[in-house]
């Protein structure tokens, strides 16, 4: 098969789902809200219940915030299972599922963010498949059109966004999926689960 026969929409998607499938999902069933509120170090960035923040800015909706400053803190803070996911569901797939798919409009200032781990995974699950299908729904054509203005680069490729989430998806779950392991050496007794 040539690169001109070759179904570039279904390539990208499964560079994402394979890597789903096989090697994430499973390290993050079961995942608990010790697991998903533990903080290894003092200080860390991690979402909250409202008004029980010490961070210099707290966004969120519902009861429960998450944890920023501007400008970011040199060097970076430390971020929780739950900072991680909040940043994944909301800012690598909410906002582009609002301004690439037509999924409802999300930010960091109106997102509900989850109270536990078990309502985090199901936000990450909607929002994964609301992505992936808006990606399908792209075809080869669409993934040659440009990004458009809601990005920095608006005249990029989306195959090139495409890319980036998945990047993005890998590298920030990847950390998730390596809190838990420390999560679980440090705190053999008071953690059960087996992965």
């Amino acid at each position: 098969m040539d690169a001109k026969e070759l179904d570039w929409n279904r390539t990208l998607r499964e560079q994402w789902e394979v890597h789903w499938k096989h090697q994430l999902r499973g390290r993050l069933e079961g995942l608990t809200d010790d697991e998903y509120f533990w903080s290894p170090v003092p200080d860390a960035w991690s979402v909250r219940p409202r008004g029980s923040s010490t961070a210099p800015v707290q966004v969120g909706a519902g009861e429960f915030t998450i944890d920023f400053a501007f400008p970011q803190p040199v060097p970076a803070a430390f971020t929780t299972i739950a900072w991680r996911l909040g940043h994944v569901i909301v800012g690598v797939l909410a906002a582009r599922n609002a301004a690439h798919f037509g999924a409802s409009a999300a930010s960091y200032e109106s997102w509900e963010y989850a109270g536990s781990a078990a309502t985090a995974l199901d936000q990450l699950e909607t929002q994964l498949d609301v992505w992936l299908a808006g990606v399908r729904s792209l075809g080869d054509a669409g993934l040659r059109g440009p990004m458009g203005g809601t990005e920095p680069f608006p005249e990029a490729p989306m195959a090139d966004l495409v890319l980036h989430i998945h990047r993005e998806l890998i590298h920030h779950l990847s950390e998730v999926c390596l809190l838990r392991d420390l999560c679980l050496h440090m705190n053999p007794a008071t953690n059960g689960a087996t992965r």
